[in-house]
């Protein structure tokens, strides 16, 4: 599905194992599936109560609204967990206006901005580079000209890069946490990558270094 992402996928429910999973789907006259949203939930401590969290989801036709509204009534029939809480963050464009007022029109409260970044679950914004039926040069050309020319520099100092494996996880790591320590954001232990790069096919997930001097520095 166009809309399909690694977080609606049963792979990420598999690393977010701390949390409980559900699948909720929806499906046509014929039975074939039209709709899906796969739920994280955690039970808070102290309080007899949860949260739901359905990561880029849902996955179906956004502008379908008899799916959406059905996904979400079997949302609330998971009144079980005694959830106080279920957040969303749709993949759908920020220009997406009738989609957030068909999530208002279903009890959603819509963030249009955020006052708090470290609230966030997911980046407030993604890009994406379609490379589907583009050559090498095609993709390089559409490059802004800077880009263009400090790749070719790289390229002429040496700089290579290299596919690595799951035990090349410990040289992501360290400068992982050296960006971290530098920029001041939150850093995850080697295990949750560990986790990570063995949760998913590796048709699906790539470990990519830049080196230089034999030494990787990104």
């Amino acid at each position: 599905h166009k809309k399909c992402h690694y977080a609606q996928s049963l792979e990420w429910a598999n690393v977010k194992n701390d949390w409980k999973n559900e699948i909720i789907l929806v499906r046509d006259e014929k039975g074939k599936i039209k709709a899906s949203l796969s739920l994280l939930i955690r039970k808070l401590p102290y309080i007899n109560s949860s949260i739901m969290y359905a990561p880029r989801g849902p996955v179906c036709d956004i502008d379908d609204e008899k799916s959406f509204k059905e996904l979400i009534q079997k949302a609330d029939e998971l009144a079980k967990y005694k959830s106080f809480m279920f957040k969303m963050d749709p993949d759908i464009l920020a220009s997406n206006t009738d989609f957030k007022e068909m999530a208002k029109k279903y009890g959603f409260k819509v963030e249009n901005k955020v006052k708090d970044v470290n609230t966030l679950l997911q980046p407030r914004f993604v890009f994406r580079l379609d490379l589907k039926g583009k050559t090498e040069e095609e993709v390089f050309n559409a490059f802004h000209s800077k880009t263009r020319y400090n790749i070719r520099l790289a390229t002429k100092k040496g700089v290579t890069l290299r596919e690595g494996t799951r035990d090349n996880l410990q040289e992501f790591q360290e400068i992982l946490e050296t960006t971290g320590e530098r920029d001041g954001f939150y850093i995850r232990k080697k295990e949750y990558f560990e986790k990570l790069y063995d949760s998913f096919d590796k048709e699906h997930i790539k470990l990519v270094f830049a080196d230089y001097n034999e030494k990787p520095i990104a």
